[in-house]
């Protein structure tokens, strides 16, 4: 079929009102090399998880993911994707249209206070979020066109800032495709997934083309998620000089409804079943719209890449945990609505000597927040202001970093990094207005020690920081109560420690252990449910990391990757000193596997354990364990690929927490109780692709 035909066809089918399903294609044999490439900036990127990182990694809890990585492992939502960090658990505890809920190091990271993400260096965590400090919401992501996955866990590395604490995250999108694709499938529960994605020779350089359109009802049974879920990639790449050229225009819409946690004694009382839901107006709309640039190569006698952002992001969500608690005859539906634009710069530079290298960095984020508010609301109509506020927050960030390699088997890192804030917040109520400045300066270091050509042995320390909620920061008055409230810290310091080993026998095992520790100092949070600040003691967590990758051959991979953590608050309190939220142990076990006639297999099983909810231990959530599957087989240029999500049927929940909430006819304090979300059920999704 002639090319612009293709594209009319393709162009049509996105248009058109789908029931769609997903796949993610990625041919078995590595990408072509583009010679383009040559002159970046200097990256590790691991194909396949098979070529270790011995002798270059500074670091056991470090890695990088390719898209043959990426390939054949079933995705019920795209924020699973940062589930490919070992030990990271991705859950939800409302609409798919929302960020998923984090866990990583015995954090509960919510929807991603501490741990950093970006995407193409642009970075997705959400300062003075309407929902959360750190918001992270990767629905923006077409899976199909992200090349890489970069990690790091804790806060060892001097280019690492902002939400360091637990690690970090950078995806990498193609420049362009070796084939373009087209894929349409269908799911049960209404949920329906198309994708195009192709790239066309344009002037000197390389236009890529991504377009993705989702809708679900989710398997709920008194409410329809109803998502409508748009994404849209534009990227032109060329050369430029002694290096490449980049620009990227993003652009991502969703409207969705939500069945949000409910409480277990609904449940038990025969109220709803374990699939419904208390409150069926809520839910959310969201877009997200970005233009981004950037050139790496060589220049200034190193290699230097620079790249620039600004980002337009809404939303509106609507939300109600505790039903009748506050408002007896209204309800305690609540709305966030955040309104903001996002400009930043990176830039880095690197010197390579005979003995290793220098770096050095700068960078510069403004979030500029029209409008930041929370409402009560009742059916989505708004009664009542509890909060409004505009937010102008600004940060600067430089470090330096050094690594040295002393012989063939010894080297060293050593890196130092400063950042400032200035905070001007603006307030519906004028006490909690004001201007405030803060700035920090973090140390890193880390020896390497090959101790044979196998094997290298890790010591790391580190400092990393938190910025809490600009609004807290100037905070006088609590805007429900009318009570005087203390301002929180601006800027938060983390502690970590880690003793590791990577270990890579031969081409067809690598494995990595770790060692760790982390101390928070005092730590206060804006809560964006409440409008207000609540008070969190210092804390202190340690555990073990373990991962195996295995390759018994050509065909097929085996993963196993196992986290162990202890979590405390570090005082000694009446409630108690653990920490709600804290998992103590997450295991991943997966297999990949190709047979003969195009046939292929995809495995994933998932467990983390039974974690506190309340500080004394006495209430606990039930753990979790899930299996998805995917099976497919391939012929020349069409693919059919089987998705089973939740392949046991199992009724654990995503998430446990435990407050009180009040139902109609209960004691005006409410009744203290188990609140979850429950796992989707098993559901099956057919996908048809074909090559282009």
């Amino acid at each position: 079929m002639p090319r612009k035909t293709m594209v009319a066809a393709v162009l049509l089918a996105c248009l058109s009102p789908p029931t769609f399903a997903q796949a993610v294609p990625t041919p078995d044999s590595d990408p072509a090399p583009d010679d383009r490439h040559a002159t970046e900036l200097e990256r590790i990127t691991v194909l396949g998880r098979r070529q270790g990182l011995v002798g270059t990694a500074i670091s056991a809890s470090e890695g990088s993911v390719s898209a043959d990585d990426l390939a054949r492992r079933p995705l019920l939502r795209t924020g699973d994707l940062i589930e490919f960090v070992p030990g990271l658990v991705a859950t939800q505890h409302s609409g798919s249209g929302k960020a998923n809920q984090y866990f990583l190091r015995g954090f509960n990271l919510d929807h991603g206070t501490d741990f950093a993400t970006w995407v193409d260096g642009m970075p997705v965590n959400l300062r003075t979020h309407a929902h959360g400090q750190g918001y992270t919401d990767l629905n923006f992501l077409i899976p199909e066109l992200v090349q890489t996955l970069t990690y790091r866990k804790g806060p060892y590395h001097a280019d690492v800032g902002d939400f360091s604490a637990a690690g970090s995250a950078s995806f990498e999108l193609f420049d362009k495709l070796d084939q373009g694709l087209l894929e349409v499938g269908a799911g049960e529960n209404g949920w329906g997934r198309t994708v195009f994605a192709d790239s066309f020779g344009a002037g000197a350089g390389d236009l890529l083309i991504g377009a993705e359109l989702q809708r679900d009802d989710g398997p709920w049974t008194d409410i329809h998620e109803d998502v409508n879920k748009r994404n849209l990639v534009l990227r032109y790449s060329r050369d430029a000089g002694n290096g490449v050229f980049r620009v990227t225009a993003m652009d991502y819409r969703n409207m969705w409804n939500s069945p949000d946690q409910i409480p277990q004694r609904a449940v038990d009382q025969g109220l709803i079943d374990a699939l419904g839901s208390l409150d069926t107006t809520v839910g959310g709309e969201s877009s997200r719209h970005s233009l981004s640039g950037s050139w790496d190569g060589n220049a200034f006698g190193g290699q230097l890449r620079v790249s620039a952002y600004a980002i337009g992001y809404k939303l509106s969500l609507w939300s109600d945990f505790t039903y009748f608690l506050d408002h007896p005859d209204t309800g305690d539906q609540f709305e966030q609505h955040d309104n903001r634009h996002v400009y930043g710069y990176n830039a880095v530079q690197e010197w390579s000597d005979d003995l290793g290298k220098w770096q050095f960095g700068a960078e510069g984020r403004r979030d500029d927040i029209a409008a930041i508010g929370l409402y009560h609301t009742q059916h989505r109509v708004r009664l009542s202001t509890i909060r409004m506020d505009s937010v102008v927050e600004d940060s600067i960030g430089m470090f330096v970093a050094r690594e040295t390699h002393w012989t063939d088997r010894f080297r060293s890192y050593l890196g130092l990094r400063w950042d400032l804030y200035d905070f001007d917040v603006d307030s519906l109520q004028p006490e909690n207005a004001g201007h405030v400045g803060d700035s920090l300066v973090s140390a890193k270091a880390s020896l390497a020690f090959r101790a044979a050509d196998t094997l290298d042995l890790y010591a790391s320390w580190g400092q990393g920081l938190h910025s809490n909620d600009a609004r807290g920061t100037t905070t006088r008055v609590d805007p429900v109560s009318g009570d005087p409230v203390k301002p929180v810290d601006p800027l938060v310091r983390s502690t970590g420690r880690e003793f590791g080993a990577r270990w890579q026998p031969d081409k067809k095992l690598h494995a990595t252990f770790a060692l760790w520790d982390l101390k928070l100092d005092s730590e206060l949070l804006f809560v964006g449910d409440a409008g207000n600040t609540e008070a969190s003691r210092r804390s202190k967590r340690r555990g073990a990391e373990l991962g195996i990758y295995g390759f018994p051959n050509e065909r097929i991979a085996v993963d196993a990757e196992l986290s162990w953590t202890k979590s405390e608050f570090s005082d000694s309190a009446p409630q108690g000193n653990r920490i709600p939220g804290a998992i103590p142990f997450v295991a991943n076990l997966g297999v990949r596997a190709n047979f003969d006639g195009g046939w292929y297999l995809g495995g994933r099983l998932r467990h983390f354990a039974a974690y506190p909810l309340v500080e004394d231990g006495s209430h606990e959530s039930a753990g979790t364990t899930v299996v998805n599957l995917r099976v497919g087989k391939d012929w020349k240029r069409f693919g059919l690929a089987l998705d089973v999500l939740n392949l046991l049927d199992s009724d654990d929940h995503d998430i446990d927490y435990w407050y009180a909430s009040r139902l109609p006819g209960e004691p005006a304090a409410g009744v203290e109780d188990t609140h979850f979300h429950p796992m989707a059920p098993r559901s099956l999704r057919l996908t048809a692709r074909w090559s282009l």
